[in-house]
């Protein structure tokens, strides 16, 4: 059954908005907390291989996403991506459910890692800050962004202004005071055979590209609020590019000036090496300062990907394929209120956890349908509406898809065998509930051609 739009959600988010978006929902706390695990990954400055590998795989990745998002401009991203380029109908059903399916855990997953990061650095300002006292900050965290998008988009797009210029100021500090420091001996100080191609070399920098793809993620957020942006067809591929390229730049550039201050024996078993890094160099007063940039970037990835994810269940719930209530716009301020306070209820449960399994776990999960799945949709749709017009198209069609395509594979299959089997449990599993809600629901595969009831 399909349900009828009580209101719209308003059109509000030009480029410089919703390239603001992706980079606080890339930036985040992530470079800042993972370059010491990226350092551990490869035990030496070889890691930062990790940040190009990553960098090729998610800039292929991003024009997929440019090409489907500026064609298909709606809420929900690759749930909408991939029921229409699977059929709607048909196989288009199974790959959208699944794809709900794994994004109630790897959402709120990567949703409470910025909300755990925040926890974590902000025991820098509390020195007697406990685990515990860690993780109660880190809900407060959550519970704000999700106050405060509680809110018209037209106030949200104002915000996520405000939250991105101090992403990038708390980058640009540390850059721009790392440099006139910079040892060229220290940053490149190679263990023996660093570079050696063997097991270890392969398995170290698969580990290193995912945490590199990790802080890449976000930047086609823009694609799951389609409805509220402006020009979709010109603002979406331009704000995803745009981002990718600020960013990739950005990360490499960060990671070589703090690894030009401090030691990568050192900063391997740093929790706070940016704050270090900036007391090494100019005391605790500016380590405190950039601490309070690096919260408010935390804090600004919270708010950017509660803001998106928000929108992907309330997408489905709209066209039919998934619960009624995530269908709920608030009746005044237009926002998905049952979405929203849903995942953001659970992303605050999940904040419970450590980081390092969730970052791991979200990777893994997201691998096999939103990021694999999705790279057929392109010559899918290509081929189904061949003569349809086409905002923008994939450069170099369709070398991407194959770049991204064993990127995907090699980082999946270099993740660990307990992050696969969690990967592949719940894509398992996800079959097996979505074959049973079908039958209940006399819908594809039992009833061809019959619409999904959510009754």
């Amino acid at each position: 059954m399909t349900i009828d739009k009580p209101a719209h959600l308003t059109r509000a988010f030009g480029l410089l908005d919703a390239t603001a978006l992706n980079i606080s929902n890339m930036v985040g706390v992530g470079p800042f907390i993972t370059i010491p695990l990226l350092m551990a990954s490869m035990g030496g400055p070889q890691s930062m291989l990790g940040w190009l590998t990553g960098a090729v795989i998610v800039i292929s990745d991003g024009l997929i996403w440019s090409e489907l998002g500026a064609a298909l401009p709606g809420s929900g991203g690759s749930y909408h991506f991939l029921r229409e380029a699977y059929g709607k109908d048909s196989w288009g059903r199974l790959m959208a459910f699944l794809f709900i399916w794994q994004f109630v855990l790897s959402g709120p997953l990567e949703i409470a890692s910025g909300m755990i990061g925040f926890g974590s650095y902000s025991a820098y300002l509390w020195p007697g800050l406990t685990p515990r006292g860690q993780q109660y900050v880190a809900v407060a965290a959550g519970a704000v962004a999700l106050l405060l998008l509680c809110r018209k988009i037209t106030f949200l797009s104002t915000v996520t202004r405000t939250l991105w210029i101090g992403t990038m100021l708390a980058m640009l500090a540390v850059i721009v005071t790392g440099f006139p420091h910079f040892d060229v001996r220290r940053a490149f100080d190679f263990p023996p055979g660093a570079l050696a191609f063997n097991r270890g070399f392969v398995l170290g920098l698969g580990s290193a590209t995912l945490i590199a793809v990790y802080n890449y993620l976000g930047y086609y957020d823009v694609c799951y609020i389609g409805d509220e942006v402006e020009n979709p067809g010109y603002v979406v591929p331009r704000s995803i590019l745009y981002s990718l390229l600020i960013c990739c730049i950005a990360y490499f550039t960060l990671h070589l000036a703090v690894m030009g201050v401090v030691p990568w024996r050192e900063g391997i078993h740093s929790s706070f090496i940016i704050s270090e890094f900036m007391e090494r160099l100019y005391g605790r007063g500016a380590a405190i300062a950039v601490t309070l940039l690096i919260l408010w970037a935390a804090f600004g990835s919270v708010f950017a990907l509660l803001l998106g994810y928000s929108r992907v269940p309330y997408a489905a719930a709209l066209d039919g394929y998934f619960f009624k209530p995530f269908a709920k716009l608030h009746p005044t301020k237009n926002y998905p209120q049952f979405s929203l306070l849903v995942l953001g209820g659970v992303s605050i449960a999940a904040a419970f956890l450590k980081l390092d399994q969730l970052v791991s776990a979200l990777i893994t999960t997201r691998i096999l349908v939103q990021f694999l799945g999705q790279l057929f949709a392109v010559p899918l749709l290509r081929k189904k509406f061949p003569d349809s017009s086409r905002p923008y198209k994939m450069w170099f069609y369709p070398v991407p898809i194959v770049i991204a395509f064993f990127g995907w594979a090699y980082i999946f299959l270099t993740s660990g065998w307990l992050y696969i089997k969690i990967g592949l449990a719940t894509l398992l599993t996800g079959f097996v509930v979505f074959m049973v809600w079908s039958y209940m629901q006399s819908s594809w595969p039992f009833a061809p051609g019959e619409k999904a009831s959510t009754q």
